[in-house]
């Protein structure tokens, strides 16, 4: 277990749908102004060098302002630019070999969409759970979906912080109220919104009321 310090109140996963570089370096750095915690870069489409070249653009930003970057699925992408951590799903590389390749000094998040394997991934080395998707979502096609009385019964099992993810917003953040979350993931409540460090000002203010 490492990086306990670690504040996941508000995580953001990038998508780069629809924008120039330029926009989408914006959006993230208006986002972590707005309050955003941790950023992960999700590219599952990029070839190896853009996500590369994309990867260490946004670590600038982060780096900046002192926030973890977390790079989804690529351990190597992760190792190259010296992230903060990876995060990896249940159909990636066994969590005890991410653990072994990134070191102890890394962050490791883990997908889980059930008790079952949040107790595992705790067991196994990860440093924190992705649980979801919580509500319908559009960016993530093949997520199961996760009731919140699962959610409450990860995170009542399990001391490692449990992240909530999947169409979550300003309309339906406040549902997960009681369930004993370190935070929420989003992705279109501030990547495609109009003024991203306004979305992410609101949705801090209504996790914490």
């Amino acid at each position: 277990m490492t990086n306990n310090y670690v504040n996941y109140k508000l995580y953001l996963v990038t998508d780069r749908t629809n924008k120039t570089d330029e926009e989408f370096l914006n959006i993230i750095e208006e986002a972590i102004k707005g309050g955003v915690t941790v950023v992960q870069i999700r590219e599952k489409d990029a070839d190896t060098l853009e996500f590369y070249n994309i990867s260490n653009k946004v670590k600038e930003i982060c780096s900046k302002y002192n926030v973890p970057l977390i790079i989804n699925d690529r351990i190597d992408i992760a190792l190259a630019i010296d992230a903060n951590g990876v995060h990896i799903g249940q159909s990636d590389m066994p969590i005890k070999i991410a653990r072994k390749l990134i070191g102890n000094d890394k962050i490791l998040g883990i997908s889980a969409h059930n008790l079952e394997e949040a107790t595992d991934a705790e067991e196994n080395g990860a440093d924190y759970l992705g649980v979801g998707a919580i509500f319908s979502t559009s960016t993530k096609k093949d997520a199961n979906d996760v009731s919140i009385d699962t959610l409450k019964e990860i995170t009542s099992n399990v001391d490692i912080p449990t992240v909530a993810i999947g169409g979550i917003n300003l309309d339906n953040v406040e549902k997960l109220k009681d369930t004993n979350i370190s935070g929420i993931s989003v992705v279109s409540a501030i990547m495609n919104a109009e003024n991203p460090k306004i979305a992410s000002e609101n949705l801090l203010r209504k996790i914490k009321n």
